[in-house]
């Protein structure tokens, strides 16, 4: 992994081709309720599913790479058709590494969205760092992208639009919603 270079906020975003999300405290809001089965089950927020869908749609890869093993993000990865899903990685270096050989990626070609100080390793290395309103302080420093919205809470969306904007995608995509009898399936 490299040392990022000083690129403004938009001429990174510009850069990025995939997206990848933590989970715990970015996908959702960080509680964990579990239940008679004993799996954790996660809330997610309808609004980052659909930036997550958009992104899809304007052409970016989206993953996930989370420490914990879970059923819920399975479901949730399968319903936004999210093909790389690295769940049970202590080590999201690894997986990082495994996804950018797999995508044959740069580094600066990555938006990374953690919240904890066990994504720090993999913030401090892409080209787009971005982190949740209630991200560790430790995250929020090294962070090029702060959303407004704490993790679970429209988060994601905040970022993918700042992203998709500074693509210059985001009108077309919200055009596709306002074409009469189009219900957002035109493209």
């Amino acid at each position: 992994m490299t040392l990022k270079t000083s690129l403004s906020l938009e001429e990174r975003a510009q850069s990025v081709r995939m997206i990848v999300f933590d989970v715990d405290g970015v996908l959702t809001d960080g509680q964990m309720f579990f239940s008679r089965d004993g799996e954790a089950l996660k809330a997610f927020h309808v609004r980052d599913g659909l930036a997550i869908s958009l992104a899809q749609r304007a052409g970016l890869g989206v993953a996930i790479i989370t420490a914990r093993q879970s059923e819920m993000v399975r479901l949730r990865g399968a319903e936004l058709k999210i093909g790389d899903i690295y769940q049970g990685s202590p080590d999201k270096v690894v997986s990082m590494q495994a996804l950018i050989e797999k995508h044959q990626l740069d580094l600066s070609q990555i938006c990374y969205i953690g919240d904890d100080l066990n994504d720090l390793p993999l913030l401090i290395n892409v080209g787009l760092a971005c982190t949740v309103a209630n991200g560790a302080e430790e995250v929020q420093a090294v962070s090029h992208f702060v959303a407004d919205k704490p993790g679970g809470q429209g988060a994601v969306r905040q970022i993918i639009e700042m992203i998709l904007k500074s693509q210059g995608k985001w009108e077309d995509l919200v055009a596709a919603y306002r074409r009469p009898g189009c219900i957002g399936l035109c493209q």
